[in-house]
């Protein structure tokens, strides 16, 4: 094998790789190996036809497809070390000569890690959110404890009333024929949750338990289902019971069920500064967030577009991997957001290029500050993992062993974000360009953005197809 290679604009570098004749032949081999099952040649048993008999039978470009995914890799790995090159992008292969006495000829354009010019990163202004506690979070938090500990009680004595969970059995008709999807037996249906289409619940307001009766309903004209969209409807329902639930008195006694307190006053004590805890983290994510914001803006750093399709397809991967979590495919759950995943990846072309540019300013901030991660410090982070995901210390450790050196990348990056942080000047005062936040954001996790509205669109849609 030999190969050369030469930079290009934008941090891209290609090589021009030969696989000699003889090596490549190997290849050929381990992909008529592969292949020798499928091969059928007049006079031999399928499977059975030597190399030189398949070769004249089929052509060598039977073999090509396999034979250059054998020889490429091993080429491209020893290119990369011959001249002592890291890749920070997939490789893009170009085939030039293939086959004969030329062997295989080809060329892979990759990036290389872009040069950072690191803007100012001491003594940055950014704002940082108030950390407050408002009486509302306070209420719901608290509610929130009220719910679980609540008290589920049959009623027998009233009709449905708003608040209710009312478990039903029921079946959807149109023009007297029952559509697919339409059908549920002891579905639990708590009124108000606007779970179902508009009027079902509203319909059920008012009957008592062991009523059996018809909803007269239409589906909204923007339904999914283009047979049902805007369509009349009836609803067959009958009320198999009516439950509902029995919050607590907010007293010393609620205090010493859900806490470690004695008191109602202690217990909301510790509410509020939990909640304090909590908005005190938030408010420095976002503080990070907003310098690390800065410093990519006033960096000067040249990235491929390579590495952007690259991070986009990871975070599409992220995207998909999550969705697939919850029970659904990607491309599934952006038609629900009315979008397609071409559109999605053009609106995740920004998010990718800061993330990007906040991994590379975090990177040269390390080595500026020469920041290093000490074995004391991944022993904790491995046993703060462990606990955190219910390991046992020494198995976790021994799964964990080759990620090491992830770890203390971690760490060393946390001591950037830290050390930008404790080097920043916090202002309460919003800064007057929104752009600025939306960088920020970008860094956070701006993808969020762009799939909210799908999961409220996947959440609604998912219940109503038993509508």
């Amino acid at each position: 094998m030999t190969s050369t290679v030469e930079k290009k604009e934008q941090n891209m570098v290609q090589f021009t790789i030969t696989v000699p004749k003889d090596e490549f032949k190997k290849s050929l081999m381990s992909a008529y190996r592969k292949n020798i099952r499928r091969f059928s040649v007049p006079g031999f048993r399928k499977g059975k036809a030597p190399y030189p008999i398949v070769v004249n039978y089929y052509g060598e470009g039977v073999l090509y497809e396999d034979a250059i995914g054998f020889a490429v890799d091993p080429a491209y790995q020893e290119a990369l070390a011959e001249h002592e090159i890291e890749p920070f992008s997939s490789p893009e292969l170009e085939i030039l000569e293939i086959g004969g006495d030329n062997g295989l000829v080809f060329t892979i354009d990759v990036a290389i890690k872009p040069e950072v010019v690191l803007g100012e990163y001491k003594g940055i202004t950014a704002y940082r959110p108030p950390a407050e506690v408002t009486e509302e979070e306070m209420n719901r938090e608290i509610e929130r404890e009220r719910v679980k500990v609540a008290r589920l009680l049959t009623i027998t004595d009233r009709p449905v009333e708003e608040g209710d969970t009312v478990n039903i059995d029921y079946e959807g008709f149109k023009d007297g024929v029952a559509f697919d999807g339409g059908k549920g037996a002891g579905y639990d249906l708590k009124i108000g949750s606007n779970t179902f289409i508009p009027g079902f619940e509203e319909g059920l307001v008012g009957k008592e338990s062991g009523a059996e009766f018809d909803l007269e309903l239409s589906f909204p004209a923007e339904y999914h289902e283009e047979s049902l969209a805007g369509q009349p409807v009836v609803f067959k329902v009958k009320i198999n019971n009516i439950t509902t639930k029995e919050l607590p008195e907010l007293d010393d006694e609620f205090a010493k069920d859900v806490s470690e307190f004695d008191t109602l006053e202690e217990y909301k004590a510790d509410v509020h500064e939990r909640l304090l805890k909590a908005a005190n983290a938030s408010a420095d994510a976002t503080f990070e967030d907003n310098l690390l914001a800065a410093v990519v803006e006033t960096s000067e750093i040249d990235i491929p577009n390579i590495m952007i399709h690259d991070e986009i397809d990871r975070i599409v991967d992220e995207q998909r991997n999550r969705m697939r979590y919850q029970g659904i495919e990607l491309e599934q759950y952006l038609e629900y957001a009315g979008t397609s995943l071409d559109h999605f990846r053009l609106q995740l072309h920004d998010t990718a290029l800061n993330r990007i540019k906040s991994r590379l300013v975090i990177d040269k901030i390390v080595e500026i500050q020469d920041f290093e991660a000490t074995e004391e410090e991944v022993d904790a982070e491995i046993k703060s993992m462990a606990a955190m995901y219910g390991f046992e210390e020494e198995k976790f450790r021994e799964s964990f062993a080759p990620e090491t050196d992830y770890i203390k990348s971690t760490i060393r990056n946390n001591k950037a974000v830290t050390f930008l942080r404790e080097n920043g000047i916090a202002t309460d005062v919003k800064p007057e360009s929104e752009a600025d936040d939306e960088l920020a954001e970008d860094l956070a996790d701006v993808e969020e953005e762009a799939v909210d509205d799908a999961d409220q669109a996947v959440d609604s849609d998912a219940e109503n197809t038993d509508d």
